[in-house]
């Protein structure tokens, strides 16, 4: 455990899921966001604008996102805790500039607060179509940490989980909330500095004539060093060497794309989270996330009405994807029912992973709203035929 920073709003609270996640980035530890105003995701950077002046952060209104996502890169390498919020067609927008930060390992945050689209959509209303986008947006080999919360509680819990997680294996991660989601408000704790978890920036003891800013030592993360600290170092979007240099070579190239994968594959384990109810002896379970989930909860009350055996899993962690549990629950129910609102996109997944054991049926809703309780437990009833 680390000491919480100073300001952090302890205590109960009723908030929307988008100022708890303002408030989890805080508590987190950022001091430093940039963002471009876009529905629903602006309250977020509303809460943090008002609140930054108080706890030493630094703000920026940004003229696009393109330059927000740039901004959080560059900070982050002065070694400050940065993060950045959109939606849909900002987060298109900042899809270089991810990739960027993936490729020079930048630990850093990105809330998309997804509506329904595509383009510019219904800006208000809400959507989970950005799935897919947050794990393959930018181009090339690379991996990605997204997590989805439910709830204004989850909004804050999951927001310090993220920094958590780009600070231990120096990745951006996602955070991909909904409008829903980000525009209900309900109680929220923030509890004591005791009982928040934040891991701190770690910075390498190597002396600068020993350091070399992509050197791993053995293992799959390498150390961190400021700009500013007397290290001589260069970063780069290009393919590097350990030492940080250009190295335009089919060898280097297996080098380091490989562990930019393999340190989120080979720890998705650890990083992997879900919420698993009542699978054992089910014929079918539901697997959904965000809003969705919760909608799908009543949805699921109908059909055992009806007689249905339903189990229910739930991704907090959308990427790296369960698939190790999803292939195991296959091999004992009928099929899998995957609410989404957007046209089937997480079922892909499921099906994957399900690997032919069992059923991954799609349940689309294209956006602007929830789905019909009643639509989800017709679903399931014929699932089990």
């Amino acid at each position: 455990m680390h000491a919480v920073p100073s300001g952090v709003l302890t205590g109960v609270h009723y908030l929307d899921g988008d100022f708890a996640c303002g408030e989890g980035a805080m508590a987190a530890g950022c001091r430093f966001v940039a963002g471009y105003p876009i529905t629903p995701s602006t309250e977020v950077v509303e809460r943090i604008a008002r609140r930054f002046p108080m706890m030493g952060g630094v703000f920026i209104q940004m003229e696009d996102e393109l330059a927000s996502m740039a901004a959080i890169v560059g900070a982050s390498w002065t070694g400050t805790k940065s993060m950045t919020v959109t939606s849909g067609p900002g987060f298109s927008l900042m899809m270089e500039n991810i990739g960027l930060a993936a490729m020079m390992e930048t630990p850093c945050v990105v809330v998309n607060v997804q509506r329904a689209g595509p383009s510019t959509g219904l800006p208000t209303m809400v959507g989970q179509g950005d799935m897919m986008q947050a794990r393959w947006g930018s181009h090339g080999d690379y991996a990605i940490i997204a997590l989805c919360p439910q709830s204004p509680q989850e909004a804050f819990d999951l927001t310090v989980d993220a920094f958590n997680l780009s600070e231990q294996y120096r990745v951006p991660v996602l955070i991909m909330m909904d409008e829903c989601v980000g525009h209900m408000t309900e109680k929220v704790v923030i509890p004591t500095a005791d009982r928040i978890e934040v891991v701190p920036r770690t910075l390498t003891a190597k002396s600068p004539a020993e350091y070399w800013p992509y050197q791993t030592n053995g293992g799959m993360v390498p150390e961190f060093a400021r700009a500013g600290d007397g290290y001589r170092f260069h970063t780069t979007g290009l393919t590097h060497d350990e030492r940080g240099y250009p190295a335009m070579s089919v060898e280097c190239q297996e080098r380091c794309v490989r562990r930019l994968v393999e340190k989120i594959r080979s720890n998705a384990d650890r990083i992997v989270r879900f919420e698993e109810e009542e699978t054992d002896g089910a014929d079918v379970v539901v697997v959904a996330y965000g809003i969705t989930a919760r909608v799908a909860r009543a949805g699921m009350e109908l059909a055992r009405k009806r007689g249905v055996k339903v189990g229910f899993f739930r991704l907090v962690v959308a990427w790296p994807f369960p698939e190790r549990r999803i292939r195991e629950l296959a091999g004992g129910v009928k099929a899998f029912v995957v609410p989404e609102i957007n046209c089937g996109q997480m079922v892909l997944e499921v099906e994957r992973s399900a690997a032919g054991k069992a059923a991954a049926i799609s349940l689309p809703h294209a956006g602007g709203g929830v789905h019909e309780p009643e639509r989800i437990a017709e679903a399931l009833v014929e699932a089990v035929k």
